[in-house]
């Protein structure tokens, strides 16, 4: 492991190549991603040790609110130019990629290291029903606006009930974080690992706010890199918001994922990637709809196309099927990445 972290000097290379107008679109792309690997390295010991204080679920929530809080500027950026479609694929990717991509890596690796993986069922049936939730009140909007033209809501009414459902998602998600942190679960003990954790709580805490912030920087350059690169790569507007953004832009998150299931800390690592899609479908889509009013040139609104929408469906579903009944392995995992690579070769194919 710890050769990776020689690759933290992609960083400033990274940097140097930015702003010295050095290489073309597709070195400054590569350069990013691997500037990325060592990053979400740094976030998985920092993530690891402050599971240790304050448990399995709390420590992914926060390794999943601090890896979408750099989604949530990259697409506030996106919004500011007025590229509302790649934002709404984007959110669609975002979901699918850790519903399937993460998920599944995390599952496939982990159940080849360990066998059959454990995890807390309650929890995971939880996050499932308030997963297929969320995802229900997304596709909402555009059920609406693929209605008949006699029933079919005029622009503003579908602009005033993706702003309601936004709120509704908003308030829904403040009341999960209560269940999640205060639910009346019994908390993982730390006191077997404490000798065991390398860092501090507050120089873990510090460890995570820095490289949060250095993984906001590098996604930033590499999705500012990608939309060319992926022209001259003859990809679609839309299969690079639904595949490519979320890909790249949660690599970071990606690999701590995994780190995780191959310390067979499962809990931790469905935290991270259920737990992010769910940060994505009952957080980052309201505020950026919300935002969007202020920022944008014209409002977002909720409404996916078809191609999205059963996308979503059909990702949650099978999530959901794994999820609940508290244990994985291998084979699950597979069946997940397959899905996603079906998903993806369609995409890529969409005119």
């Amino acid at each position: 492991m710890k050769f990776l972290y020689a690759l933290l000097i992609m960083v400033p290379v990274t940097v140097v190549l930015k702003y010295a107008g050095i290489g073309g679109h597709a070195v400054l792309f590569v350069c990013s991603a691997l500037a990325l690997i060592p990053l979400a390295a740094v976030l998985g010991r920092a993530t690891d040790d402050v599971s240790i204080y304050t448990g399995q679920r709390i420590g992914g929530l926060l390794n999943a609110t601090l890896g979408n809080a750099a989604e949530l500027i990259i697409t506030i950026v996106a919004l500011r130019e007025g590229l509302v479609e790649v934002v709404k694929a984007s959110i669609a990717g975002s979901i699918i990629g850790n519903m399937l991509f993460v998920l599944g890596f995390s599952v496939l690796f982990g159940g080849l290291k360990h066998g059959r993986q454990k995890f807390d069922a309650r929890h995971a049936s939880t996050n499932a029903s308030t997963m297929s939730l969320a995802v229900l009140a997304l596709i909402i909007p555009a059920v609406f606006a693929l209605g008949s033209p006699r029933h079919r809501p005029s622009d503003s009414d579908i602009v005033r009930i993706s702003d309601g459902v936004a709120i509704v998602l908003i308030i829904f998600y403040a009341l999960y974080l209560l269940f999640t942190i205060f639910g009346g679960s019994t908390p993982e003990s730390a006191a077997e690992e404490e000798s065991e954790g390398r860092l501090s709580l507050p120089v873990a805490l510090g460890v995570l706010a820095v490289a949060t912030i250095a993984i906001v920087f590098m996604s930033e350059i590499l999705v500012g890199a990608l939309e060319p690169t992926a022209k001259d790569w003859d990809m679609t507007e839309l299969f690079v918001g639904v595949m490519l953004v979320p890909l790249v832009g949660n690599i970071a998150e990606h690999l701590v994922a995994v780190q995780m299931a191959l310390k067979n800390k499962m809990d931790l690592t469905f935290g991270i990637a259920v737990g992010s899609g769910l940060q994505i479908a009952l957080f980052v889509a309201p505020v950026l709809v919300l935002i969007s009013r202020f920022v944008g040139p014209n409002p977002m609104t909720l409404v996916f196309n078809p191609f999205e929408m059963i996308a979503l469906i059909g990702a949650v579903i099978v999530a959901v099927m794994i999820s609940v009944d508290g244990e994985s392995n291998w084979l699950e995992g597979v069946q997940l990445i397959g899905l996603y690579a079906i998903l993806a070769i369609a995409f890529f194919l969409v005119p």
